[in-house]
């Protein structure tokens, strides 16, 4: 800090110069002591530098409404809102979000230093902090086929990256339980810049917690019961309580918050589509569930905000108080936690549920990122389960809002030994079809709990390693979807009949559109209305379900480009079953 604006900065805090602005006639969340206070916010140079009774250039008057800490979402992929981090910005400020811990694994795993690069290019300049975890597992695991692979040597520059703040979600176990040198260096190098290291610690055993801590990881988004979060603070790790788009878990957890613990625990969204966080909202949704839930209002606000900034080191950021950044909300109800407005650095960017004026990056992607669809043609004998003279098959069993499966066995239909779909039983099929080298591979499946009656829906969403999935009634279909995806450069599609039904092109990477958010949110709601055409009923999203069945770090069964992936063993399964 220069040395003219620290004496500016004390000079308004002490009153013998005049602050930038005054937020008069406000009732002031303390986040420390969890209490309403009272006085006169001045803010200079964008910092809060003072609370009692002051003058300045600009006066804001409150008019008796709460003013709160914006909010900070602990863990998030933008890429999974299926925009652009400067059109993401324009979405997740009006609800009062003026900072986010991405991860960009995703764009990382298709396209590695350059897609992460394209993600800092497009959030620089932005009415919101973007601070960026670099992805510590590209790929997730070797159990797939993805983009790019990603050691320290490729790391090591983009920690220079002022908003480069960490490693992301350590979620390879086994390399980590035996040290393997590769994720060590990575580790290591994060230790050396005194940066901080995420977990990842889904369905693992409590003493894997011990691996974790011992390595550094500090924090830990994949709690669903009590019992694993209870085990992970008590072990010094802070509890991030996840309530995304698919998986679910505030409801859950938040029995294990209590007045001795909440100050280890905070909020997060982890992966949330457009449409969902257009709704609902982000951060701001995970307050109302826990003041629904019984939660004070006020401890809710200091997990979105202090506990957050604490547990990332961001201590200018969190509360209303002298020293932090004039990152703030004006809200009309606290109980129902209405934003009437949001200041970044003590500039309006929000208001009413719209965002003002954003004046970003707005990067054109290099083609590279927007031609990552390579395979060969897929012919309907490309699609055969073959069951070796066999009916028992190994059967994914989706959970609704879950990112876990259930490994299934049981009886399947078959026809001269190859699998048949059964609407009737659910039993669908499934494809993972390896979109980054042109290897060829087609990992094959059998799915229940879609519920489909007819068509297929397909993605080249499909979290790790981004691969295109498909489910279906038939192959006509699922060719059909395979090769409308290849033609789209990505995406989300639905098909009937033979026939493209509904779509969204994604072709950065085939995550992102480089459209505005307004008319990604369009076709969404076009897929999400072409549903009832399939039959589809469920009380989920099927195309979120169906890009977390290729995560083959969740238990229990999963589907790579290598097949059907037994993720309690560790281990490549066939689809028929022993019996």
């Amino acid at each position: 800090m220069k040395k003219t604006d620290l004496t500016r900065r004390i000079q308004a805090a002490a009153g013998t110069a005049t602050a930038d602005i005054v937020i008069k006639n406000a009732r002031i969340i303390d986040v420390f002591n969890r209490e309403i206070a009272e006085g006169d916010v001045a803010i200079t140079d964008g910092i809060i530098v003072g609370i009692g009774n002051y003058q300045g250039k600009e006066t804001i008057d409150a008019e008796g409404k709460w003013l709160c800490p914006s909010f900070i979402d602990g863990h998030v992929h933008i890429e999974s809102s299926m925009v652009t981090p400067s059109e993401f910005a324009k979405v997740v400020l009006p609800h009062g979000v003026t900072t986010v811990i991405t991860d960009p694994h995703e764009i990382g795993n298709v396209s590695g230093v350059e897609g992460i690069q394209f993600m800092l290019d497009d959030s620089e300049n932005l009415p919101l902090d973007a601070l960026t975890m670099l992805p510590s597992c590209v790929p997730a695991t070797p159990f797939e086929n993805s983009g790019a692979e990603l050691g320290a040597d490729d790391l090591g520059p983009l920690f220079e990256h002022d908003r480069v703040i960490g490693l992301a979600e350590v979620m390879d176990y086994p390399s980590l339980r035996s040290a393997s040198p590769g994720l060590i260096d990575k580790i290591a190098l994060t230790s050396e810049y005194s940066r901080l290291v995420d977990g990842h610690l889904a369905g693992l055993p409590e003493e894997a917690i011990n691996v974790y801590r011992a390595a550094g990881v500090s924090t830990d988004h994949e709690c669903n019961t009590v019992e694993d979060a209870k085990a992970r603070l008590r072990r010094g790790m802070y509890l991030l309580i996840r309530e995304g788009s698919v998986a679910k878990d505030l409801k859950k957890l938040l029995p294990v918050v209590n007045e001795r613990n909440v100050r280890r625990c905070l909020f997060c969204t982890d992966d949330k589509h457009l449409d969902d966080l257009v709704e609902e909202g982000s951060i701001d949704h995970n307050i109302r569930l826990a003041i629904g839930e019984g939660m004070d209002p006020l401890m809710a606000i200091q997990m979105a905000t202090l506990n957050a900034a604490e547990c990332y080191g961001l201590y200018t950021k969190g509360a209303i108080a002298p020293g932090f950044d004039a990152d703030f909300l004006l809200l009309d109800d606290l109980d129902a936690l209405h934003i009437a407005s949001v200041y970044k650095e003590g500039r309006l960017v929000a208001r009413d549920g719209e965002a003002l004026s954003i004046n970003g990056a707005n990067t054109t992607p290099p083609m590279s990122l927007t031609d990552t669809l390579h395979f060969p043609d897929v012919a309907a004998e490309d699609l055969a389960i073959r069951m070796a003279g066999g009916s028992t098959a190994n059967v994914i069993q989706i959970i609704p809002n879950q990112l876990q499966t259930i490994k299934r066995v049981e009886t399947v239909d078959t026809a001269g030994d190859i699998f048949s779909v059964s609407i009737e039983h659910d039993q669908l099929k499934m494809a993972v079809v390896e979109r980054h080298h042109a290897t060829g591979n087609i990992g094959l499946g059998i799915v229940k709990g879609f519920g489909l009656k007819a068509g297929a829906i397909a993605t080249t969403v499909a979290h790790d390693s981004h691969n295109l999935v498909a489910v279906g009634t038939n192959d006509t279909d699922l060719l059909a979807a395979i090769k409308a995806l290849r033609d789209m450069k990505g995406g989300l599609v639905m098909v009937k009949d033979g026939s493209v039904i509904a779509s969204l092109s994604l072709e950065i990477g085939g995550l992102m559109s480089s459209a505005g958010h307004e008319e990604v949110l369009k076709g969404l709601e076009e897929l999400n209305t072409s549903l009832k055409d399939i039959g589809f009923t469920g009380d989920f999203n099927p195309f979120l379900t169906l890009s977390f069945l290729t995560l083959p770090v969740i238990p229990s069964i999963k589907l790579t480009d290598l097949g059907l992936f037994d993720v309690d063993e560790m281990k490549h399964i066939p689809v028929r079953a022993k019996g």
